[in-house]
C-alpha cells in the first residue's frame, strides 16, 4: 500500500465537478495529502456525501452559471476537472450546447483561477491543475465543443504558468485518456449511436484503437498525478502537460 504524505496540511483545496469520477478521486486524494477540501458540484446532495466522507466542505454550484462568482477566492489548491460531452457531426451540433461546453471548461476556470491567484500570490504559494485530456492534445470527430475547449483550457494554463511562476504558483495540464468514470460510461452509449456500432465495439475499436495499453485509466491513477503536481517534488512542473493516455500521443 502507498504511504501518503501530508504534504498539503493546512492549505485550501477545491476540486470542481469533485462528486465523482475523476474528481472524486482527485478530493478523496488532496484530502488524504492533509488538504481541507471543498467539493464543488452540481449536484449538490453528491457533492455533500462526498464531502462527508474525508471530512471536507461541499458547494452546490452550476459553474457555468452566475452563481459562480467568486467561488475560487481563499483557495490555495484548485483543481479544475469539471466537465460535460457532447457528441454529435458538426454541422449537428447545438449551438447553445457548444456554448454552455465553453463556459464550464474554459471561462469557469478562468473565473476560478482569477479569484484565486491574488491570495496564491499574497501567500507565496499555490497549485493549479486542470484536469485535460489527450482530446487536449489531439482531436476526434464528432466532439467539436469538447475538443475545442480542452485545447482553450491548455493555453490558459500555459499563461497561469507565466504569470504565477514570480508568486510560487504552478499550474499544469494532466491530460488522461478515456477514464472508466460515469462521463466516459455516457460517452460509450453516445459513441455507439453516433458510429452505429455496439458498446464494446466502441471501447475495442474506437476508444482504445490508438492506445499501446489496451485498457480504460482509473480515476485513481488520474488523482495520483494530480498529486504529485501539488507536491514540493513538483516544484519545477509548470506549464506542463503530462498524458496518462496508455501511448495515444506517442503515435
Amino acid at each position: 500500500m502507498t504511504s501518503v504524505t501530508p504534504h498539503l496540511t493546512g492549505r485550501r483545496a477545491l476540486v470542481t465537478g469533485g462528486a465523482s469520477g475523476i474528481g472524486l478521486a482527485c478530493a478523496r486524494r488532496l484530502a488524504a495529502a492533509g488538504a481541507r477540501v471543498t467539493v464543488a458540484d452540481l449536484d449538490g446532495t453528491a457533492a455533500e456525501r462526498a464531502a462527508r466522507e474525508f471530512g471536507g466542505d461541499a458547494l452546490a454550484v452550476d459553474l457555468a452559471g452566475p452563481d459562480a462568482a467568486g467561488v475560487g477566492a481563499g483557495f490555495d489548491v484548485l483543481v479544475n476537472n469539471a466537465g460535460v460531452q457532447h457528441v454529435a457531426p458538426l454541422h449537428e451540433f447545438p449551438p447553445e450546447v457548444f456554448s454552455r461546453i465553453l463556459r464550464l471548461m474554459v471561462e469557469a476556470p478562468f473565473r476560478l483561477v482569477r479569484d484565486a491567484l491574488p491570495g496564491m500570490y499574497e501567500r507565496g504559494w499555490g497549485r493549479v491543475v486542470n484536469v485535460s485530456s489527450v482530446h487536449g492534445l489531439r482531436a476526434s470527430p464528432f466532439k467539436a465543443a469538447y475538443v475545442t475547449a480542452k485545447h482553450g483550457l491548455e493555453g490558459l494554463s500555459k499563461v497561469i504558468a507565466l504569470e504565477g511562476a514570480a508568486h510560487g504558483v504552478t499550474s499544469n495540464c494532466v491530460n488522461p485518456s478515456y477514464v472508466r468514470t460515469p462521463l466516459v460510461e455516457g460517452q460509450i452509449a453516445d459513441q455507439a449511436r453516433a458510429h452505429g456500432m455496439s458498446e464494446d465495439d466502441v471501447v475495442e475499436r474506437v476508444m482504445l484503437q490508438k492506445a499501446a495499453v489496451k485498457r480504460l485509466a482509473e480515476p485513481e491513477e488520474v488523482a495520483e498525478l494530480v498529486a504529485y503536481l501539488c507536491s514540493p517534488a513538483a516544484a519545477m512542473v509548470t506549464g506542463a502537460s503530462l498524458t496518462l493516455d496508455g501511448g495515444w500521443t506517442a503515435h
